[in-house]
């Protein structure tokens, strides 16, 4: 940089076009600018030039690389854009320009700018807020339809409707969905519906467009009506892509009217599993509380008849009958064991008194008198008996000889030979061998001797 005689600068070509172009960017922000596209030119490193020019001028531009791959359409001579860059300078040459970032076609570019600043006007005013946003009902008694009567969208609707749940009734208010007239009439229909009360949920709904054919959706008072209506509204505008104003104040926002119909009701199958599921738990339920109830029923009867007085009379009435027979089985064992003592008593009474003494004695001299007689009987044949002994002693060696001769084998009750008058007791029953049989005999008197 130089400087004259009088001390003022001298800049170069190159520093003035340097210092014009920091100027221009620093003290012009990012604008939009409109105008028509000329002198068009695509290089082969895929960058853009044209000159943008309205009836009384025109600015170069450039569309660098990077910012043309957003661009949905293809720029040509003669259209009317939208260019969205900041003001600069091109140093080499000098040239005022236009550095773009963004291009659009004119009219859809002036359409964004106006649902961009109506957005922002909305958000502002809470209407996006989730906390307003109302639930859907689970099973809607009757569903409403704002739409077209004649376009695919209420076909799909209904369809889908039908398909998965036929039996809630669907109610069209129809509109138009495209043209200046839509919005009133969409309004209207809300206002309608509002009015009679009669839809428990709200679709609004259109197949897919341009944005220019979707603007109805975006206006205003068509958000207004969305916000204030008090039935839920689901917002199935458009494809999946497309977005608009109604979607974002609706309740719910589905990607496309079929969409919308999905998100309305729930399968009648899925209903059906469900309510038999139901209808197996209830059963179940019940059956577990009527046998809960009978088993209760017969608990509660059975305590009423054990307190019933019927009952307590029928169990009094059986314990004195068991009280009777225990009293006289009482009885009669004791009249037994009083039997048994007095004959005790009348056996010990007979054998000390003076009748049995005398018989016993009788009994005695009776016996003396047998053993006297035998005595002299026995002394009178022994010596007539002495030769027959001798000449038959070898028959004395057998018993039975010996029995023979008038001897007897004297068995006691168990069968032994009775030796001795110490193992007997009068009344016992003894059994006496003969030479030709058996005697039994009691005995009855004991002698020593």
């Amino acid at each position: 940089m130089m400087a004259t005689s009088s001390g003022e600068q001298v800049y170069s070509v190159s520093e003035l076009n340097r210092l014009a172009r920091q100027l221009l960017e620093q003290d012009l922000p990012r604008m939009w600018v409109s105008g028509e596209i000329s002198n068009l030119a695509r290089p082969a490193s895929g960058h853009l030039y044209f000159s943008l020019k309205d009836e009384r001028a025109q600015i170069r531009c450039a569309l660098f690389k990077g910012a043309s791959r957003g661009i949905n359409f293809v720029p040509a001579n003669g259209m009317q854009v939208l260019v969205r860059g900041r003001v600069s300078l091109y140093e080499p040459r000098g040239d005022y320009q236009l550095i773009a970032d963004h291009l659009e076609a004119a009219g859809e570019g002036l359409l964004r700018r106006r649902l961009e600043e109506l957005k922002q006007k909305l958000a502002a005013a809470g209407l996006f807020d989730a906390d307003r946003k109302q639930a859907l009902p689970a099973l809607p008694k009757s569903i409403g339809v704002i739409t077209s009567p004649s376009g695919a969208a209420v076909r799909d609707i209904l369809h889908i409707l039908k398909r998965r749940f036929p039996a809630i009734p669907v109610i069209i208010y129809p509109v138009q969905v495209q043209g200046e007239q839509a919005k009133f009439d969409i309004v209207r229909a809300f206002e309608t519906a509002t009015g009679r009360a009669e839809c428990e949920v709200l679709i609004l709904a259109r197949g897919g467009g341009s944005l220019e054919d979707l603007w109805a959706f975006n206006e205003e008072i068509v958000a207004q009506a969305i916000a204030a209506c008090p039935i839920p509204v689901v917002s199935g505008v458009g494809h999946e892509i497309d977005f608009t104003i109604a979607d974002l104040v609706a309740d719910v926002r589905a990607p496309t009217p079929s969409g919308a119909a999905e998100l309305v009701v729930p399968d009648s199958r899925d209903w059906l599993r469900h309510l038999q599921a139901l209808e197996r738990r209830a059963a179940l339920a019940s059956a577990r509380t009527l046998a809960t109830t009978r088993t209760r029923q017969q608990q509660l009867a059975a305590r009423l008849a054990r307190c019933h007085p019927g009952y307590q009379l029928r169990q009094n009435a059986q314990r004195l009958d068991e009280l009777r027979h225990q009293l006289s089985a009482a009885l009669g064992n004791r009249l037994v064991l009083d039997a048994l003592r007095i004959d005790h008593a009348l056996q010990r009474l007979q054998r000390v008194s003076p009748l049995m003494q005398l018989r016993l004695t009788a009994e005695r001299i009776t016996a003396i008198r047998q053993r006297l007689v035998a005595a002299i009987r026995a002394s009178l044949a022994a010596d007539g008996s002495r030769l027959a002994v001798l000449s038959g002693r070898l028959q004395t060696v057998s018993p039975l000889s010996t029995l023979e001769r008038g001897y007897a084998l004297v068995l006691d009750a168990g069968g032994k030979v009775v030796r001795s008058v110490s193992g007997l007791q009068p009344g016992d029953v003894i059994t006496a061998r003969v030479a030709d049989g058996t005697v039994e005999a009691t005995v009855n008197r004991l002698e020593r001797g």
